[in-house]
């Protein structure tokens, strides 16, 4: 190999190194002091699936409203295996009265998380009378 050649090859791995990274790990980059402040829930409303429960984790949930005055929370769920994980989750609302509040998307909403991944899930009320809520998650099944 001439000299050229060898620069050459030098340069092609270098610039692969820089623009392909692995894709095995995930660099976050965030503020050391947040601007928004947490209002996490001490009861925290989460049904899940017992061997759901041994492999996605909810680590973190917040309530809050809309502009509107729609209940309005933020779920943090992480993935406690190196694998993909698929669950389904589904979100119940209730009124002052505890009593169920209808929604035209009451439905399963599949999602998938990577190996010690960690997602955050956010949802809206359907009514400003809502002023309560039921999570519940279930592990996909093929």
């Amino acid at each position: 190999m001439t000299k050229k050649n060898i620069v050459l090859v030098l340069v092609c791995f270098f610039s692969c190194m820089v623009f392909f990274p692995s894709c095995s790990t995930v660099n976050t980059v965030e503020r050391e002091t947040p601007t928004g402040t947490r209002q996490p829930i001490a009861d925290k409303r989460i049904i899940t699936d017992v061997t759901l429960n041994r492999k996605v984790s909810i680590v973190g949930l917040n309530e809050g409203a809309t502009n509107g005055g729609f209940l309005q929370i933020q779920i943090e769920v992480l993935n406690l295996r190196n694998s993909m994980q698929e669950f389904s989750y589904n979100i119940e609302w209730f009124d002052k009265n505890g009593m169920l509040v209808s929604s035209p998307s009451i439905v399963w909403i599949p999602k998938q998380i990577e190996g010690r991944e960690t997602m955050t899930i956010t949802a809206v009320a359907p009514a400003t009378t809502v002023k309560d809520f039921r999570i519940k998650l279930i592990e996909n099944v093929r």
